[in-house]
């Protein structure tokens, strides 16, 4: 059980360094969406859709090398040689994205329906982020949870202060001093959002600049073939994801046939921030596991230690689920400020459950990396990202955002049965398919009966809870006695 203990440790700290920084969308909601802070719920869907094309740059430039950097530093010998070979590697892609993202950014703005002005900003933020991808992973792989926690929350804690004086408080300062005069631009609102993030990855860059002088600088071209086929289904893998996350928006804005589509964009990404409580446990569950699936595949009998990893997981996802709906029309006038966002509370159900099954995924995904058959975990991605695609093709003329919620439900459940199926085959794991089935199942149900049938009936709501949590307790009581014990 202590090394239970230890993962649930390090998942606490890198859960803080993860879940604070993919929060920073959702703390700003609450900015974002207070009445006169943007000049309309479409201008917050504007933002959206530069973050969902962001999100994809942000995985290619990375290309599959953080998740390949930690396979071959716990299998190589020579951990210098990944290190020096990773971080060069990252440095080369990086500076040749610029110079071509640059150079063709009218091209760019033409592309993706974004003004230039933001495009230049994105790029300067997606370089000096591909920048201090080997640093971050570097921490976590020599088990350094607190510096690499301590330097996220940095970036989170410049990135919101900036935000707030650029948005709340640099309109009242310019009449004061000249200084402040000079920086405040009359709708200039969605560029002080990107300079925020700018400014804020540069910080984090100039933080991490002690590791670059650590590193030696020694290219193993050899051992860079052997990292890119590892990584590139990874990449794959990666880019099915994002277009799973974030593509629905783009969807949303050239398929909608209304007026204004960025006025829906923006209150179903506003909604969609509530999902995010699931998003972000998953998150910092991963991030946690990851590192101790590596360096456990070679111990004794590890499948037993995975099974029980992903019945954990199950459960605090499902209690989470549970909790969040019942509580989601409570939680949403704290989050959401103006009202005209809350028509698409409809999907937040529908995208925890989603999230809730990516996470399971995650879990499941032990088999395919640690036995090196990354290729399986694009093939399922590329699954995940056709059901997608096509769902939403098909539902949003129909239903409108409510069919990219039930696209992004039906993509992650599929990948995770996927997964499940082909790991059975290559990779058993005993994992106790009765209990995860039962909690999964008893929470689904309890969410949506509630939230469907009896939404802001908290006297329904809070006996589901109880129900559940000592459904709990009846089966876990045991196991959880010797978590605290040890």
């Amino acid at each position: 059980m202590s090394a239970f203990k230890t993962l649930f440790k390090q998942t606490f700290f890198y859960g803080l360094a993860t879940v604070l920084p993919r929060m920073l969308s959702f703390l700003l909601v609450p900015l974002y969406t207070s009445p006169g802070v943007l000049p309309s719920v479409s201008e917050y869907g504007n933002v959206s859709l530069i973050f969902a094309w962001f999100v994809l740059f942000n995985v290619v430039l990375a290309y599959g090398m953080e998740t390949a950097f930690f396979r071959f530093f716990n299998k190589e010998n020579q951990k210098d040689a990944v290190v020096g070979t990773s971080t060069l590697s990252l440095i080369g892609s990086s500076v040749i994205f610029f110079g071509l993202a640059y150079s063709f950014r009218d091209n760019l703005a033409h592309f993706t329906n974004i003004r230039v002005d933001y495009i230049v900003l994105v790029i300067w933020i997606l370089l000096l982020d591909a920048l201090v991808v080997i640093p971050f992973a570097w921490l976590r792989a020599m088990e350094r949870p607190k510096t690499y926690t301590v330097i996220k929350l940095a970036n989170v804690f410049v990135n919101i202060l900036l935000n707030l004086f650029f948005l709340l408080w640099l309109k009242q300062l310019s009449g004061q001093a000249d200084l402040f005069e000079w920086m405040w631009k009359p709708n200039f609102e969605i560029n002080y959002i990107f300079i925020a993030n700018l400014v804020a990855s540069a910080a984090t860059l100039i933080i991490m600049i002690p590791y670059y002088t650590k590193v030696r600088y020694k290219f193993d071209a050899v051992l860079w073939k052997k990292m890119m086929r590892y990584a590139l289904p990874v990449l794959i893998a990666g880019i099915a994801f994002s277009i799973n996350e974030t593509f629905d928006r783009i969807l949303l804005d050239r398929m909608l046939d209304v007026e204004d589509p960025k006025h829906v964009i923006g209150m179903y990404s506003a909604c969609y921030k509530l999902a995010l409580f699931m998003t972000l446990f998953a998150a910092a569950y991963r991030l946690g596991i990851e590192p101790y699936f590596f360096k456990h595949a070679n111990t004794s009998n590890p499948q037993k230690n995975y099974a029980k990893i992903l019945e954990f997981f199950v459960i605090f996802g499902s209690v989470i689920l549970l909790i969040v709906v019942v509580l989601a029309d409570l939680i949403k006038p704290i989050i959401i400020r103006d009202e005209p966002y809350w028509e698409a509370m409809w999907i937040v159900p529908v995208l925890l459950i989603a999230y809730l099954f990516l996470g399971i995924y995650h879990n499941l995904s032990v088999w395919y990396k640690i036995t090196d058959r990354t290729k399986f975990g694009a093939y399922i991605s590329v699954i995940g990202a056709l059901i997608t695609l096509v769902l939403n093709l098909l539902l949003i003329p129909i239903i409108s955002y409510k069919g990219s919620a039930l696209a992004t439900l039906a993509a992650y459940a599929v990948m995770a049965l996927l997964s499940f199926y082909f790991g059975r085959k290559y990779y058993p794991v005993p994992y106790n398919l009765k209990k995860i089935g039962l909690y999964l199942m008893g929470s689904i149900l309890f969410s949506l009966i509630y939230f469907y049938m009896f939404r802001e009936n908290y006297w329904v709501g809070s006996t589901m809870i109880l129900l559940f949590l000592g459904l709990i307790w009846t089966l876990e009581k045991n196991e959880i006695k010797l978590i605290l014990k040890s």
